[in-house]
């Protein structure tokens, strides 16, 4: 079955590496359907029984955002509190929808991988920011989750002189490209 992307960006059309992927993956129908929620729910009101369909008829979903103020963009995190519902996504009578179903994340960051180190300037690794993510749908919803796919860098750093190259958006596309594929 072909896998669901949910994507979150609280602005697409300035995005540079997430509305990228979005649009190689279009290249792909066969491989993934594509659910850009702010394309769906400008005003943020979640058609959860809409949702729900598509979850249900694809095999893997893969949820795809930049780290917002070291989480998810609010509108996904809506998705998460509206659509993971007692019955459907969790507990005992029915709340199996999302049961083996494999599930991951694909993060961007916006600044580089050392930044999310122990020693870096923010003091925690992505996998330990992503950590409610991992324990929601593995533990709560059991999902089978995978390893999250990540692209470090894009934006330019104030002060810095540091933005992704061409070649390394181009990598990361044809890589995630790869990663949808392993998940199908």
């Amino acid at each position: 079955m072909k896998s669901l992307i949910i994507a979150a960006h609280p602005n697409l059309g300035e995005s540079v590496i997430n509305k990228r992927w979005l649009e190689e993956l279009h290249k792909h129908p066969d491989l993934c359907t594509i659910n850009v929620l702010s394309e769906h729910y400008p005003d943020g009101r979640i058609d959860v029984e809409r949702e729900h369909r598509l979850v249900e008829s694809h095999g893997s979903l893969i949820f795809q955002f930049p780290i917002y103020w070291f989480s998810s963009p609010p509108l996904l995190k809506t998705w998460f509190d509206d659509v993971l519902t007692h019955g459907w996504a969790y507990g005992r009578n029915g709340g199996d929808k999302l049961e083996e179903r494999k599930a991951a994340l694909a993060v961007t960051t916006g600044v580089r991988a050392e930044d999310y180190s122990p020693q870096g300037r923010y003091h925690y690794t992505l996998a330990q920011l992503l950590t409610p993510f991992e324990t929601t749908l593995r533990y709560y919803c059991r999902a089978d989750y995978q390893p999250f796919f990540a692209f470090y860098g894009a934006e330019q750093i104030p002060g810095e002189d540091y933005h992704s190259t061409t070649e390394e958006i181009e990598r990361s596309v044809s890589n995630y490209v790869r990663f949808v594929e392993s998940l199908s």
